[in-house]
């Protein structure tokens, strides 16, 4: 058997003459950007039983979940892997990083503020700033894969920069909608759906999937899993293209080929993820929380295609995109960025083993039983049951995200003054990619 090939999270010895306040400083970034995705996690946890109870809309919970949680882990942690993958130096200091970040947070809130509020140029102007930073964000990876030596796991790096073009031509279209009447939007909703959801949030996962899953598992690099990333990016890639131009032309002939492609795609690439969950079972909250989330992934990506497929024209298929919204939102996305936090926060914070171990266990504690009941909650909210048994759902789903919630915000605002690295200089915070 082979040995692991170690990628750190703190992508390599940080540089400058003191390791330990360069490790502090790294902490310190970690700290500050886990806060983004768990903010937005955390306000579409209280804004989801208001939304329920109609008083706020369900196109908020929506998009605080994939426009700010999910968006911001993607653009922090993809740029975060990338630099591992291609061994590349990280700065010290990460003002363009952090210019990124303040310009995409500005555009989000503009958009949440605008859409939520029947303020749609607000919302539009917010739907730029969220591009212009989503470009910076391509063009940083795209500079840094051109200019790096070949590297293993590059096709990962390929997978962020095929999801950030998705997004790039999504964004417009979301835009477009605020300002369109209600009664002209559906079809750019059916475009706009496929191309995040399936573009830029889906591809993003598929492609960390490649290192990080069996890392969470710790189990060994299933054979055939780089030539399967390879041949699925292909298949995804297509398949994406041909959906979108068939959802904006709404041919039926083209909407079927994409989506067979784009599903062939994600089996392709999830069959040696099943071959490492064989050899080592997901036992951790981090490992079931991600798939729970790759689970819900399918049952979207089956939802979709009967919604395209049997829907009689443009307006019907969205909508019975509504009805999406939630496992896509909280079954498929939360769960992912969830479980994918629970383990690169400890990682990334430091602090030595046993913090690191300390940490992990207060994000993990009770698995079985919180992702159980998150997704039992997720089921009674979907199943046509009586409103009794679907506010039950909601209040498993919501207890369950706070379970999270809480100790993942704790851990993130509190002071940490002995982290740094070992006596060898080495960081803390090494996940190991078999």
């Amino acid at each position: 058997m082979n040995a692991p090939e170690t990628i750190s999270v703190g992508v390599g010895r940080p540089p400058g003459p003191d390791p330990i306040a360069a490790w502090r400083l790294r902490a310190a970034w970690h700290r500050r950007t886990a806060l983004l995705p768990l903010g937005y996690l955390a306000a579409a946890a209280i804004a989801g039983p208001l939304s329920a109870a109609g008083v706020l809309s369900g196109w908020l919970v929506l998009h605080l979940v994939l426009l700010g949680a999910t968006t911001n882990a993607i653009v922090v942690w993809s740029w975060h892997f990338a630099t591992a993958i291609l061994r590349a130096r990280a700065p010290q200091r990460r003002l363009s990083e952090a210019l990124r970040l303040a310009a995409l947070n500005i555009g989000v809130l503009a958009v949440l503020a605008g859409g939520s509020s029947g303020l749609p140029w607000i919302g539009v102007a917010g739907a730029a700033v969220v591009f212009a930073a989503i470009a910076a964000h391509l063009l940083v990876l795209a500079v840094m894969l051109r200019r790096a030596l070949p590297a293993r796991f590059a096709i990962v790096v390929r997978y962020y920069l095929m999801a950030s073009l998705a997004l790039l031509t999504g964004i417009p279209a979301g835009a477009w909608m605020l300002v369109l009447p209600a009664d002209r939007r559906a079809r750019m909703l059916v475009f706009h759906v496929q191309v995040n959801m399936l573009g830029w949030v889906t591809l993003t996962v598929l492609g960390t999937v490649l290192t990080l899953w069996p890392t969470v598992l710790r189990a060994q690099l299933a054979a055939g899993a780089e030539r399967a990333a390879r041949r699925g990016l292909m298949l995804c890639g297509s398949g994406l293209t041909i959906l979108a131009a068939g959802s904006v032309l709404w041919f039926r002939p083209l909407m079927a080929a994409g989506l067979t492609a784009f599903a062939a795609g994600v089996l392709v690439v999830l069959k040696p993820a099943v071959t490492a969950a064989r050899q080592r079972p997901p036992t951790s909250f981090a490992a079931l929380s991600m798939a729970g989330g790759t689970c819900w992934l399918l049952v979207t990506l089956g939802w979709d295609t009967w919604a395209l497929l049997s829907a009689p024209d443009p307006a019907v298929a969205a909508d019975w995109f509504d009805s999406l919204s939630v496992p896509l939102a909280a079954g498929f996305a939360a769960q992912v960025v969830a479980g994918a936090l629970a383990y690169l926060l400890p990682m990334a914070l430091g602090g030595g083993p046993a913090v690191v171990r300390r940490n992990a266990a207060s994000l993990g504690r009770l698995a079985w039983p919180r992702v159980v009941a998150a997704n039992a909650g997720l089921i009674g909210i979907l199943c046509p049951a009586p409103a009794a048994a679907r506010l039950s759902g909601l209040i498993l789903l919501v207890i369950s995200m706070a379970w999270f919630l809480v100790p993942a915000i704790g851990l993130t605002v509190r002071l940490r003054k002995g982290a740094g690295p070992d006596r060898n200089g080495a960081s803390p915070a090494s996940a190991t990619a078999p």
